[in-house]
């Protein structure tokens, strides 16, 4: 008779079970609740990344899990330390991104007698209602016995499907007590939705007798045979392709099929071909409002008359914001490659639509020229573009570009021509500020030999100070580039167009003089390389030294403040002006 195998303490359980998942870093910060799962992963293979403050390390993990395409896993503590988390988390969840939040709880015995730091004023110990709006599922454990049941089920559910955020509270105790060891594999060799054959022709019979079709590509084609194919597809019948934010760089900046972004920031060019395309294959994306212009007909996007296919993993973004002719539930990944042996079939020798690919070529040449033009005035404070244009002549091909929100987002996702081989990470769906600097550390771990670069604001600088030191501690040579303007510039020029000035938006002294941190300086003190940009070259010559050096460092680049050109329509311009529909 075999003995039963010594009972493990639950933390010591999760962490052999957060091993055989693969699982090789944790992201997150120490409390009472958590230090003894903490105590068990320090004598494990699963390095501990620790922050300063929560949203820095749910941004690091969610840079992690971009970058690596592996969930990432963050670790917090009960009340203020998972709602400190909230931003982060929430950044994740909205960009589709697998993020595993494993968060302490109050003593499972204590529920509703307000415990030290318990969330309970109107509702008992009910922290995980606070993350079931944007998490995709949300696990209180109430037995120890159901911790490892629910962790198997938290992977995989950030995992599968729509990829996204989940949320496992853990009460304390649960931590410390005796449990029998048992396994919880994750499934194997799943099988995501793809096309019938049947769908597969059927879409490929709209696209083959369209006369202006047009491919509009999202944020979720992140395979490189899905993109192979998708590149294949548009060469092939000479369709071209326009994409959301999300999705630059998933085809080559400079093909002379790829429109660029459609929307708020897209070019005219662009957006007139949205509202005149006879077949829209949308593929991956949730037409979010920016991308869309408010769902304003007279500016992007007009179905009808025009037809709308629409293939998603997600059911419920299937006519979310338009109506659909052909909706597929698929993953694009596999989709992508049936409708493109479907269309050869039906049209085996390649087509071409004459003037197509100048028309496109020569109105991108003329917006990135225009920005390099622009960007190599010696003007200091520097214009934007400037920044830009250092980045793009200084930096490898290959290098990492982790923006935040404001002109380093906006102006990069519109007129800065990404390398092939280069990178573009972002914010999407919660346009978090914030985001970059954390989450290019992320980005650096699972990307240990690239060039990363958090291209920054002032504002989200100083909002994640807490990524510098994070850097410095764990050796990562992170480039924070700060684009200075001593503004939140993006909402003072915003609020200067609409009401005439911009109070609320600049920082300022007691007396009224622009006012900013010495950025570099801060760099310096935490244990980085600091350089503070004085003169037009200064940027580039700071830029090759960084890199050169491989050390974590902060450029403090003085910026002024330009608005991003704007040819789309944004509905809140209307809400300023008293326009109501």
């Amino acid at each position: 008779m075999t003995s039963p195998a010594p009972a493990i303490t639950a933390a010591e359980a999760l962490v052999r079970q957060l091993e055989s998942y693969g699982v090789e870093y944790v992201f997150g910060l120490c409390g009472h609740t958590n230090i003894a799962l903490l105590d068990a992963l320090s004598r494990s293979s699963i390095e501990f990344v620790m922050a300063r403050h929560e949203q820095a390390a749910a941004h690091a993990a969610d840079g992690y899990a971009r970058a690596s395409g592996k969930p990432g896993v963050l670790l917090v503590h009960v009340g203020p330390g998972m709602m400190n988390a909230i931003t982060g988390v929430a950044t994740a969840a909205m960009d589709s991104v697998p993020l595993v939040t494993i968060t302490g709880d109050i003593p499972s015995y204590f529920y509703g007698r307000h415990p030290h730091q318990e969330v309970n004023l109107h509702a008992d110990a009910d922290q995980t209602a606070i993350y079931r709006p944007f998490v995709k599922r949300a696990w209180q454990v109430h037995r120890v016995e159901d911790l490892a049941r629910f962790t198997e089920r938290a992977f995989w559910t950030a995992t599968s499907g729509r990829p996204g955020a989940v949320l496992l509270s853990v009460p304390m105790d649960h931590f410390s007590r005796p449990v029998d060891p048992a396994s919880y594999p994750l499934p194997q060799q799943v099988t995501t939705p793809g096309l019938s054959d049947v769908d597969a022709r059927r879409i490929a019979e709209v696209l083959t007798t369209a006369e202006r079709p047009l491919i509009y590509l999202g944020g979720g084609l992140r395979t490189p045979a899905g993109r192979a194919a998708l590149l294949e597809l548009a060469e092939h019948l000479d369709i071209p392709v326009a994409h959301s934010l999300m999705a630059k760089g998933t085809l080559p900046d400079r093909h002379p099929l790829v429109m660029g972004m459609t929307g708020f920031w897209g070019l005219e060019l662009t957006n007139e071909y949205t509202r005149k395309a006879d077949v829209v294959l949308a593929l991956a994306t949730r037409f979010a409002e920016t991308d869309a212009s408010s769902w304003d007909t007279e500016y992007t996007w007009a179905f009808p008359p025009g037809r709308l296919i629409q293939i998603d993993i997600d059911a419920a973004e299937i006519g979310r914001n338009y109506p659909v002719e052909i909706g597929a539930v698929a993953d694009v990944a596999h989709a992508v490659p049936a409708i493109t042996a479907a269309v050869k079939a039906l049209v085996p020798a390649a087509t071409e639509r004459p003037g197509l690919r100048e028309t496109i070529t020569t109105a991108r040449s003329e917006l990135f020229a225009a920005s390099q033009e622009r960007g190599r005035g010696n003007d200091f404070p520097l214009r934007p573009e400037r920044i830009l244009e250092d980045l793009r002549t200084t930096l490898p091909a290959d290098a990492v570009l982790v923006t935040d929100v404001g002109w380093n987002k906006n102006g990069v996702a519109q007129c800065y021509a990404l390398p092939d081989e280069g990178r573009f990470i972002t914010p999407g769906g919660a346009s978090t500020m914030g985001f970059g600097p954390a989450a290019a550390v992320g980005v650096q771990i699972a990307e240990p030999d690239r060039v990363v670069v958090a291209l920054v604001g002032d504002g989200g600088m100083s909002s994640q100070l807490p990524a510098v030191p994070l850097a410095v501690e764990r050796g990562l040579p992170v480039i924070f580039v700060v684009m200075n303007n001593r503004a939140h510039g993006t909402i003072a020029d915003l609020q200067a167009a609409n009401f005439g000035r911009s109070f609320g938006c600049e920082f300022r002294d007691r007396d009224g003089n622009p006012s900013s941190p010495d950025f570099a300086a801060f760099g310096r003190a935490c244990g980085a390389d600091g350089y503070l940009v004085e003169n037009p070259e200064g940027l580039a010559a700071a830029l090759r030294e960084a890199i050169d050096r491989r050390r974590p460092a902060v450029l403090d680049v003085p910026m002024v403040n330009e608005p991003v050109p704007t040819p789309g329509h944004w509905n809140i311009k209307d809400i300023y002006q008293g326009v109501f529909e």
